[in-house]
């Protein structure tokens, strides 16, 4: 009896053994190293998309610009970095800021309600300037605030903001300040806003015979468009104008 053979044998059989063995736990240990590569990617991906949720939500949130009513500052397709804390701790919009606001009971009517998981859907995608933001969301320039007397328009066609003349040369090249005639007192607590294309807007001068009378609520303010973020040959600050630099609050007072 060939005891050599049979030991050769045994030897290969044992070694054939020990390469599956070797293959099959190399082979779970790509599966188990695959999977867990796969769970870090997934959990990173929810961390992240969490702090993107809480940042747009609190601090900065992009938004796309939908018209041309703000030509030629904001163009169709801008997205535009909203500051939420511009007015948190006690300031408030100013004359010429560029504001987002929900135009909920002065520009859209109260009661308009959209389907529940399209609005899911369509906000989660806005908060990252990914869709158009919603129907009641706006932005506009302020040209108006409590206490302000908003008038179109002098001899010259200008508008007058507490008897002072504002020479608007942010607004589209060729537009008038305005063709609608109007003589205001904002009230306080509320702003008056326009786009700076005159011609192209819809913005408080359209809703003077509504209820609110075309007036933004401060309390619908979401923030102030401070920097255009995408894209990349448009990046840039928006800067304040010194439009109203020489309008001086009612009675006297400063703002």
């Amino acid at each position: 009896m060939d005891t050599e053979a049979q030991h050769t044998e045994r030897d290969r059989s044992s070694a054939s053994e020990t390469e599956r063995s070797g293959a099959e736990e190399g082979s779970r240990s790509v599966r188990v190293s695959r999977w867990l590569s796969w769970r870090r990617t997934g959990l990173l991906g929810g961390v992240c998309a969490v702090f993107l949720l809480l940042l747009s939500h609190f601090v900065v949130q992009p938004f796309l610009i939908p018209s041309t009513s703000m030509e030629p500052a904001l163009e169709v397709g801008d997205r535009v970095l909203v500051n939420k804390l511009a007015y948190r701790f006690g300031s408030e919009p100013r004359r010429g800021d560029v504001v987002v606001f929900d135009g909920t009971g002065s520009f859209v009517r109260e009661g308009v309600r959209e389907n529940p998981v399209s609005a899911l859907t369509r906000e989660a995608f806005a908060s990252v300037g990914l869709a158009e933001p919603s129907e009641t969301d706006f932005v506009k320039r302020v040209v108006g605030v409590g206490g302000d007397r908003v008038v179109c328009c002098d001899k010259r066609g200008r508008l007058e903001v507490n008897g002072v003349p504002v020479d608007e040369r942010y607004l589209y090249a060729g537009d008038a300040p305005s063709q609608v005639r109007f003589d205001i007192v904002v009230p306080q607590g509320t702003l008056w806003v326009m786009g700076d294309h005159r011609s192209k807007s819809r913005d408080s001068r359209d809703h003077l015979g509504e209820p609110g009378g075309g007036m933004v609520p401060l309390d619908n303010v979401i923030g102030r468009a401070d920097w255009i973020g995408w894209p990349a040959g448009r990046w840039s600050v928006l800067r304040p104008t010194g439009a109203f630099d020489r309008v001086a609050a009612p009675d006297g007072a400063h703002g």
